[in-house]
């Protein structure tokens, strides 16, 4: 049986209150803010039997407001990055805010992220909803949005839903960092991975998927098996993991299916995600720097985290080969993912 309960968090001038909403079970303790429907924390026991919060965040308001790294927040209307920021729907040129390099990411200047939601009470959790304008960070309609999150013993499932008065683009995601030690533990080297994806997306100098789907056997990407995160870190190019992993290929993209498993064998923490999205973001936290200071004053630097974003591939607005991710008016944008804390 879930508990659920709520109390007032702070006030954000300009928006009002935030809640903070707590599900408990008798596994997990997961706490939500209506701030971006941000997952504050995930109390889940180790081999020990001893609780530990194992999302990175803040300790107060505040630092949510402030967060330019997106921490615990759903990210939208589209998650990851267009290139360019342009893309053309029905025949129009639509131009997005450049956040990102020379590209958009995660929804613009003033995302979902930054919008305090509406909370209602579910059996077993709490539903979030928002309503996203017409010409809302440079995106056409008007676009309805509830994310449920609902806790059932060891699993929290997050189910999005949306629909729009015009065609528009759409790939919501939640972007927690992990930490399976704890979220104050220094890095995830001790962590290790698979990831259930025969091919990933390479990608160009500033993050945009090249249109080359490739496969992950006999590159550095291929998680299949369990690997060492630390070890593996040495032989990726680059700063570190931040690519999107293809769980299904555009013919067969919306089937809930197994997506990724992460270990910590000095803790026994296991985490597993499953999700009806075509794809998952393996990212590594390459640009923590030091310079935030999270919960308990702990300072988050790189590779101290890592993220499992179930989405859609990235750019897919200007891939015609990706799976598509336009909504339509009359249609019904939903998907579902689960994360999954036990212990080996």
């Amino acid at each position: 049986m879930t508990q659920v309960s709520r109390q007032q968090w702070g006030k954000v001038s300009g928006l009002g209150s935030v809640d903070i909403w707590v599900l408990q079970s008798s596994q997990l303790k997961v706490e939500i803010l209506t701030l971006g429907a941000i997952i504050r924390s995930v109390c889940c026991r180790g081999k020990d039997g001893q609780m530990e919060d194992v999302v990175l965040g803040y300790d107060d308001l505040e630092g949510y407001v402030s967060d330019k790294r997106y921490l615990g927040a759903v990210v939208g209307r589209v998650a990851n990055r267009i290139a360019q920021g342009r893309f053309v729907v029905e025949g129009k040129e639509y131009q997005l805010d450049i956040n990102n390099g020379p590209n958009a990411i995660h929804g613009g200047l003033w995302g979902f992220n930054k919008a305090v939601w509406l909370a209602t009470g579910v059996e077993g959790g709490v539903k979030l909803t928002l309503t996203s304008p017409d010409g809302d960070q440079g995106y056409p309609g008007e676009v309805e949005v509830s994310v449920t999150y609902t806790l059932q013993e060891e699993t929290l499932t997050a189910e999005y839903q949306a629909r729009s008065t015009k065609t528009t683009p759409i790939n919501l995601t939640n972007h927690s960092y992990f930490n399976l030690a704890g979220q104050g533990a220094e890095d995830i080297y001790d962590h290790q991975v698979s990831i259930s994806a025969q091919n990933f997306l390479p990608v160009d100098d500033t993050s945009i998927p090249t249109g080359e789907i490739r496969a992950v056997e006999g590159t550095p990407f291929d998680l299949r098996k369990q690997v060492l995160i630390g070890t593996q870190l040495k032989e990726v190019p680059g700063p570190g993991f931040d690519h999107n992993y293809c769980l299904s290929l555009p013919k067969d993209p919306w089937t809930e299916r197994h997506a990724a498993r992460v270990c910590h064998s000095a803790s026994g923490r296991v985490l597993e995600v499953s999700t009806s999205q075509p794809g998952v973001q393996f990212y590594t936290a390459n640009f923590l720097d030091g310079s935030i200071s999270g919960k308990g004053g702990l300072k988050y630097g790189k590779h101290s985290a890592f993220c499992l974003e179930t989405q859609n591939w990235p750019d897919a607005v200007n891939q015609a080969s990706f799976p598509d991710c336009l909504l339509h008016p009359g249609e019904d944008y939903q998907h579902v993912t689960r994360l999954t804390f036990t212990t080996v």
